[in-house]
């Protein structure tokens, strides 16, 4: 099983690793649309940049933090990558093979491996980036199939927690996912919001651990509810699994 988180706007500085290496990335095959972005991302003035990514001056470093994509040091993107979900992931205290796991979703990246060691970057799944003739293409049009044809290649089953920004950039017919409800005091549910990546990173750090290896969404459910969570399924939508949660 592969399970496919979604990235954040947050991220760890500086790091010991080279500068980017595209050739070492996992899922080769988005190499052309990665050079492509990431030419175009750290081409873009700092000025111009804070008006394109839709931050204030105050985030300044982070437009400048792109200027730099291709010199910068590097660090594992299971630990570039912070805020709520990861936080509960708790990525470094996970044994290394839990990590193999494990891969993130990116605006800039397509997808890449836990162990893939990329910069510190601003840039996210709802962005237009100017291309170098001027155009304004959405994520969603650069990526195309690409990141859909990449996760299609695994063998293996992908369980997809990636937030419906991310999930556009490249869906995969197949893939697992899972909402968060919790249960209210009248006995009514209501889907997570705020707290639904925190659930989401408790349970992927429990899966990522896991003996078992899943072949379909029931067998998911299984492991999941074996590491003490409260999962039901659908019959009308068995790809998709529901975590229960109290209100």
């Amino acid at each position: 099983m592969l399970i496919v988180l979604p990235p954040s706007e947050t991220k760890a500085s500086g790091g010991e690793g080279a500068p980017l290496d595209f050739e070492s990335l996992s899922f080769s095959s988005l190499n052309e649309t990665r050079r492509a972005i990431a030419r175009d991302l750290a081409a873009l003035p700092v000025d111009q940049a804070l008006e394109v990514l839709g931050i204030s001056e105050k985030l300044r470093p982070e437009a400048e933090a792109n200027r730099a994509l291709m010199s910068a040091p590097t660090m594992p993107a299971i630990l570039r990558y912070t805020g709520v979900l990861f936080d509960a992931l708790d990525a470094p205290s996970l044994p290394k093979q839990s990590w193999e796991r494990l891969a993130i979703g990116s605006a800039l990246f397509g997808v890449v491996g836990a162990q893939d060691m990329i910069p510190k970057y601003r840039l996210s799944g709802g962005t237009k980036l100017p291309t170098s003739d001027g155009q304004l293409p959405t994520m969603k049009k650069r990526w195309g199939k690409a990141i859909t044809e990449a996760l299609q290649e695994s063998e293996e089953l992908i369980l997809d927690l990636r937030s419906g920004t991310y999930q556009q950039l490249g869906r995969v017919p197949g893939a697992v996912t899972v909402r968060v409800e919790s249960v209210q005091a009248d006995g009514s549910r209501k889907v997570v919001s705020h707290f639904n990546k925190h659930y989401k990173g408790l349970v992927a750090r429990e899966l990522a651990l896991s003996d078992a290896q899943p072949q379909n969404s029931s067998e998911v459910a299984a492991a999941a509810r074996d590491a003490g969570f409260v999962i039901e399924e659908n019959e009308k939508k068995p790809l998709e699994l529901t975590m229960v949660v109290k209100g």
